[in-house]
């Protein structure tokens, strides 16, 4: 169905013009490749949500959205990997500078498929899209990486990794199933994950970090962090702002080197926390420890009895609210 605002591409349907669409325009074995390009100005927004497989998109200095989308079926010859591709439901749409991708299979078709040890379908969609654009992307069962973009990045899967470099802009990230891995990024990070680890190299914006099964990696924050994991350590390089870090099962160590402007709250249940000040940074301290002694390198003064396993001082006369607990081990609060 064409209209003066967009097509629609359905294999279903058009079986017999596949070619057109196909790069090279031939079928052969268990393999083939579906072509499509649009022009398109900077500033727009490309949604793409399919069923299965992953996702390689990078920005560049044209002004085209390019989608590539490489099927194979492993284990079949020629007539059956046609019967299963021929089962797969595209849609591509184009309204203005915006464009909408839609890829969805038969889930008998599926099903039946992977019951088969022999036979494994492979679907990778490799994408480029102006450098300043937007994108919001979507697959149950494949990873995701974006590269080298400015805009708003939007990243979902139920079933891999996801991976962003160079993005001048905001980053939203969530997996089901895979580690986060955040190169650089001039705007806040959102990014969760119910099963891996978590890296943030460089941020501008606030940093939100969330891990029921990893640990999380920043090498420098910006501004205010917000990380928190059930099953793994938290190490911040460097964190310009208020941090509060959080995990059940391992150490805690953040580097503050910008007066915070709110409350930081460095805790654990099975390790020890550090706390490294840049010297003249002014907090109130509030530290307990469990399972180990509370110790310090800068000079406080303290009201009442000292205690090996607990801190309450100012530091450089005082300032927000710097609360540190670990019930596995001690609290360090170290002079950088």
């Amino acid at each position: 169905m064409i209209s003066r605002n967009g097509f629609r591409f359905r294999t279903a349907a058009l079986v017999a013009a596949f070619a057109l669409v196909c790069a090279g325009g031939a079928f052969a074995g268990g393999q083939d490749r579906v072509v499509k390009s649009f022009s398109v100005a900077p500033q727009g927004r490309l949604t793409l949500a399919t069923d299965i497989g992953a996702v390689r998109l990078a920005g560049s200095d044209g002004q085209t959205v390019r989608v590539e989308i490489i099927r194979e079926v492993r284990g079949a010859g020629e007539k059956r990997a046609q019967e299963i591709f021929d089962r797969m439901d595209m849609s591509f749409d184009q309204r203005g500078n915006d464009v909408e991708v839609r890829v969805k299979y038969d889930r008998d078709v599926l099903r039946n498929l992977f019951t088969n040890p022999f036979r494994r379908l492979r679907v990778e969609f490799v994408v480029s899209v102006p450098r300043v654009y937007n994108v919001d992307l979507k697959t149950s069962g494949g990873s995701v990486s974006v590269t080298g973009l400015e805009g708003h990045v939007k990243a979902r899967t139920s079933g891999g990794s996801l991976t962003f470099e160079e993005i001048k802009g905001d980053v939203y990230g969530r997996t089901s199933g895979g580690s986060i891995r955040v190169g650089q990024a001039d705007g806040p990070v959102d990014v969760h994950t119910s099963g891996g680890s978590i890296r943030i190299g460089r941020s501008a914006g606030r940093i939100t970090a969330r891990t029921s099964g990893g640990s999380i990696t920043i090498v420098e924050a910006g501004d205010e962090v917000d990380a928190h994991t059930s099953g793994g350590s938290i190490v911040i390089e460097e964190v310009r702002g208020a941090v509060k870090a959080g995990t059940s099962g391992g150490s805690v160590r953040a580097y503050i080197s910008k007066q915070p402007s709110g409350e930081c709250s460095l805790t654990t249940s099975g390790g020890s926390v550090t706390a490294v000040l840049a010297e003249g940074l002014r907090v109130d301290v509030d530290a307990r420890s469990s399972g180990g002694r509370v110790n310090t390198d800068f000079p406080v003064t303290i009201q009442g009895e000292i205690q090996r396993r607990s801190l309450q001082a100012k530091i450089n006369g005082g300032g927000p609210l710097l609360r540190l607990r670990s019930s596995g081990g001690g609290v360090h609060i170290q002079k950088r």
